[in-house]
């Protein structure tokens, strides 16, 4: 996967929220990294159109942040060292960070860091949900 530094900025930056990024990445030949904005927020469409429009390797980018070891794996598998790295990065592995950071890959660490602060902040509030729920 090869993008422009500044396309790895906005995705970062649509990730964490910023609507006029995300519709600048869909609009403008990024589609593949505005949908899976919508899959780390757990949009199903999102995912179904990751899987459907040969971007399996960014779903399971989403799936390894979400704590699947297994999506992992098949990153590396086939060869997806920075994206295996990122999942693992936005599941809270610091060392992965550090991995990416070593290799001068500072946009895919902080892609990774935006993605570890939604998908934490989306766990809280399920957490908090249940939490309120009598046992």
């Amino acid at each position: 996967m090869q993008y422009p530094a500044k396309v790895l900025l906005a995705w970062g930056e649509a990730i964490s929220g910023n609507r006029q990024l995300l519709d600048w990445l869909m609009k403008n030949g990024y589609e593949e990294l505005g949908m899976t904005c919508h899959a780390i927020r757990l949009v199903d469409t999102a995912r179904a159109w990751l899987m459907s429009n040969g971007q399996p390797h960014l779903m399971a980018l989403v799936n390894g942040a979400e704590g699947n070891k297994n999506a992992v794996v098949w990153l590396r598998q086939y060869g997806y060292t920075y994206l295996a790295d990122m999942a693992l990065g936005a599941d809270n592995d610091d060392d992965a960070i550090q991995r990416l950071i070593a290799a001068e890959q500072r946009e895919w660490a902080g892609v990774a860091l935006k993605i570890r602060s939604v998908k934490n902040q989306i766990e809280e509030r399920h957490n908090d949900v249940h939490s309120l729920s009598p046992d």
